[in-house]
């Protein structure tokens, strides 16, 4: 696997990163032709996201006199933290560097980096104006590392036409597991499938940590280095339990690892219900000629509700650039997560808000107007429970062990029980732990 390759090559390089410090002089900051200060931002956003992005950076560079944001696409995620590699510590890192929120242990192990938490300390900054579920999963032992900048949950996604057919109410959405594998049944026909999800290790993270389920020991590696998985338990069990039950009862439908695969599904009508990420609702509810809802992840019945993990991505500021550098990337990081800039945001790509203050803007609220699936995610989000469930898991190798998650999820359509592809999923995880 690509990532599996890429990950492995990075974790053996951090020791390398580590014992190449050295006592230098402090490095001079790169100017513009009209005298500001250039940050230069490393990103994997394309096609519309880019431009979104590039919006941003725009309106922070008219903003002020001091200091100039340069934008640079560096391919996907991976494709970017490969080339980061190859830099961080030096004066050709960028100052701004997005990352996946797989990556953020590994961001840290570099210790090539500079914690957002000193530009925060040092301002005295009241950190207490941004969203918490979402700032949690990027702070470790109390310490911010990095701002969150495109952040998702997952969200249920359903064909409000296909449930008045069935006779089910389309404003009632199912909640738990026995209503969806119920409203599944109905929604199931000769040409139609109830419900799916795509064969990926991050909506099984979501399901176990919505009951409050642990990926790992040691409170998701954030009270300490990780020793084992445990998402074999209970909670995984659940999850995995959900799939094979329907499936085996033709209610799911399997499509694969491909999103456009699942969403070409659910939007020509072959699947009625899925799983899907809250940045993708606007484009959903404009590509299908039927009424989209939104809901809330589906739980146990007898599971509380704990919530969603954050997932995208965020902004890490490099090490081993000018101070006046730093300070430039954090003045973009700050008026990025500002309430206008991320009402912007949040109406032209569907992320979450870092700043709760910009769902009362103007373009906000006329947006949920139009699109009230938005406001779903957001209170989801909103009433999830701040927890080490989720905040999600803090390991290195998360690449290695979503592929595993994977190979025992497809496992369950060839027949293997629940207990032996949870195990062998667990075990594999477990034993890139420490790596």
């Amino acid at each position: 696997m690509k990532k599996k390759a890429l990950f492995a090559g990075l974790a053996s390089s951090v020791l390398l990163l580590g014992a190449c410090g050295s006592e230098e002089a402090e490095p001079a900051a790169s100017a513009t032709e009209d005298g500001k200060t250039e940050v230069v931002f490393w990103h994997a956003m394309s096609g519309d996201l880019e431009t979104a992005l590039n919006n941003q950076v725009d309106a922070f560079n008219e903003s002020q006199e001091d200091y100039e944001v340069k934008p640079v696409f560096q391919g996907t995620y991976e494709e970017a933290l490969t080339k980061f590699n190859a830099v961080a510590g030096s004066t050709d890192a960028p100052a701004i560097m997005q990352t996946f929120e797989v990556g953020t242990k590994y961001m840290i192990d570099t210790n090539k980096i500079t914690p957002v938490q000193e530009f925060i300390d040092k301002e005295d900054f009241d950190t207490g104006v941004w969203e918490e579920n979402i700032l949690s999963y990027y702070q470790v032992d109390g310490k911010q590392y990095s701002m969150p900048f495109n952040s998702s949950t997952p969200v249920l996604i359903y064909n409000k036409d296909a449930f008045e057919q069935a006779g089910l109410d389309p404003e009632k959405a199912p909640r738990t597991y026995d209503e969806l594998k119920q409203a599944a049944k109905a929604l199931t026909s000769d040409d139609q499938t109830g419900f799916t999800m795509l064969n990926y290790g991050w909506f099984f993270e979501q399901l176990v940590a919505a009951q409050g389920g642990l990926y790992v020991d040691n409170d998701n590696g954030r009270s300490g280095a990780p020793t084992k998985a445990v998402f074999d338990g209970e909670e995984g069990q659940n999850a995995f339990n959900l799939i094979k039950e329907m499936y085996d009862d033709k209610t799911f439908m399997n499509v694969g690892q491909n999103w456009d695969d699942m969403r070409a599904a659910f939007q020509s009508g072959k699947v009625a219900m899925y799983l899907d990420s809250s940045a993708g609702i606007r484009t959903v509810a404009d590509s299908a000629d039927f009424e989209v809802g939104a809901s809330y992840l589906p739980v146990p019945n007898e599971a509380e509700r704990e919530g969603v993990i954050i997932g995208g991505a965020s902004l890490w500021m490099g090490d081993g650039i000018a101070d006046e550098t730093k300070q430039g990337a954090w003045e973009f990081m700050k008026y990025a997560a500002s309430k206008e800039a991320q009402a912007k945001w949040h109406v032209e790509t569907g992320y979450f808000a870092i700043n709760p203050d910009a769902y009362d803007e103007p373009i906000v609220k006329e947006m949920w107007a139009e699109y009230p699936q938005l406001k779903v995610t957001v209170d989801q989000l909103s009433e999830t429970t701040a927890s080490p469930a989720t905040q999600g898991a803090l390991i290195s190798t998360f690449p290695q062990s979503r592929q595993s998650v994977v190979n025992a999820m497809e496992s369950l359509y060839q027949g293997v029980s629940v207990e032996e592809a949870l195990k062998r999923a667990a075990d594999e995880t477990t034993s890139t732990l420490g790596q």
